[in-house]
């Protein structure tokens, strides 16, 4: 088997040494995802915001292995706060409506950044 990376064009480039994704067979493995804008390099300031950019993000790099959100299979989203959770769950449910990837979410003391919100995740190409 070979693993293929994959980096998104219209995604924010990587803040380290990784890759926006790996293929590896029919998977892809997305890296962490934050709200960062990749046009103008600048971080979206509220957690709805960073949510919004960081899901719009998320499907830039499906869309570069010819995947999108149907493709996911899991995510895992990290709260600075857990009481955005309500906030959060309304912004995912537009990226993701009838295709419903298990998920884990999760509060961190520190995102990279200093930063509210990110997603990962794993989509399979059927």
């Amino acid at each position: 088997m070979t693993n293929k990376m994959v980096n998104a064009p219209q995604a924010p480039a990587a803040v380290g040494p990784y890759s926006h994704s790996v293929v590896a067979g029919q998977t892809q493995y997305i890296s962490g995802q934050l709200g960062l804008d990749p046009e103008t390099g600048v971080m979206k300031e509220t957690v709805e915001q960073q949510a919004e950019q960081a899901l719009v993000n998320l499907g830039a790099i499906l869309k570069a292995a010819d995947l999108s959100y149907d493709h996911v299979v899991k995510t895992t989203v990290f709260l600075k706060n857990m009481s955005d959770f309500s906030k959060i769950n309304e912004i995912y449910g537009k990226y993701f409506k009838e295709h419903l990837p298990a998920r884990s979410c999760v509060a961190v003391a520190e995102l990279p950044k200093g930063r509210l919100f990110e997603v990962e995740a794993i989509a399979v190409k059927a």
